[in-house]
Order: C-alpha cells, then structure tokens, then sequence
C-alpha cells in the first residue's frame, strides 16, 4: 500500500511510517520543513515537503493522486497559539479530506483528540483546540463521502508500547503510549470496516488486532 500521511514528522506519525516501512509499504509524510526529510528517510518513509496551511486542494491533491489511504496526523503543536490551532488542527484535516476526496483516494484515517467538540466551550488555547479538531471532525463525518475512521487517543506517553488498548465509542480517559496508537492506526488502515466510526483509545488488555477486529464487527 501507499500511505501519505500529513504531520509526517510528527511522533505518532514517525512510529507508523516505521511500521509501515517494516513491512514493505510505502510511507509518504507530508512536511513543511524539509531540513526534517532526513529523519523520515531514517524510518524508511518518502519525504513530501507541503506547507498545508499555505497550498490549495488542487496542488494536495496532486500529491494525494495514487496513494490507498491516507492518514491526517498534523498538529500544531502544544506550544502554538490560537491561530494556528484553527489553520491545521481545523483547516488542515478539512484541505487534507478535500483533496483526498478530489484524488480519488476514499480511506481517510485521522488522529483526532478525546474531548474534541465543535460546541466546545471556553477561551483558552486548549479549549479553541478541542473546538478545532471537533469542527474537523464534524466536517470529516458529515460533508465528505470518505471512507473515514477517527481515532481519538487518550493521554499521549513516550513509554514503551505494551500492544495491549482499550478501543471503543467511549474509553473514559486514560493515557496510552504513543507505540500503541501507531499501531492502531495501522491496524484500522488494514480494516475497512472500521470506515465511518469514530473510536476513543486507551491502554486496556485486548491485543490491538483483536480489539480492531471487535469493534470492526460491531
């Protein structure tokens, strides 16, 4: 298969293009810093330098034409204001799905935040965040035709991946290495009937393929 993922330099992203590489796929990230196109090729991936807060569909499209899925996995970051939480974490996922849509490339998977709302309350920049990524989420699931899944993790951690998660509508929280949600997101890339549901993540005690394949047949 070939993947392209937005937020290619991301570490959730790095940890699934590694996946990917490892067995024989081929991993595109999307960057907008090429000085980063290095660390990609360390894991086996294929750097694709796309500012997206800056390109139109059409040029993303371009770059999406040929590609089995694709996976949004972009962010501003913990350190960006609110500007910026509204240009990637909504604008970005909205382009990404558009021209998706436009290259004919229907698997869309995108990492999304537990707790994202649209009608999200508050002002600080975490609250503008949650409103973000629901109004991206929203826009995925009601005005596209994609075959989308939304993985919404739990608290992100750097320890070691046990591949053992709880995967559900509703987890309640809980954290979760950032090991395991790469090898969901290549678990649901492998399950298309995971298409058009929107699952919580967490650390738990079913294997990451077992707990995909249960909630794929529910």
């Amino acid at each position: 298969m070939r993947i392209v993922i937005a937020g290619g330099h991301g570490q959730i992203a790095l940890r699934l293009e590694r996946l990917l590489a490892a067995r024989g796929d081929e991993a595109v990230g999307v960057i907008r810093n090429p000085k980063q196109s290095d660390d990609l090729r360390e894991v086996g991936a294929e750097p694709l330098v796309l500012d997206l807060e800056s390109a139109g569909v059409e040029e993303v499209a371009d770059a999406l034409r040929g590609a089995d899925a694709v996976v949004f996995a972009a962010g501003a970051g913990p350190n960006s204001g609110a500007e910026r939480k509204d240009t990637v974490d909504r604008g970005a996922a909205v382009l990404f799905a558009d021209a998706a849509g436009r290259a004919g490339v229907r698997r869309y998977v995108v990492v999304s935040s537990m707790g994202a709302d649209p009608d999200h309350t508050g002002d600080e920049v975490f609250d503008i965040y949650q409103r973000a990524k629901g109004e991206a989420d929203a826009y995925v699931r009601s005005r596209t035709d994609l075959d989308w899944t939304i993985l919404r993790p739990g608290m992100l951690t750097n320890d070691a991946g046990t591949g053992q998660v709880q995967l559900a509508a509703s987890t309640g929280r809980g954290p979760i290495p950032r090991d395991d949600v790469a090898a969901i997101l290549l678990e649901l890339l492998d399950t298309p009937a995971t298409a058009g549901l929107t699952l919580e993540a967490i650390s738990g005690s079913k294997p990451v393929s077992v707990a995909v394949h249960d909630i794929a047949g529910n």
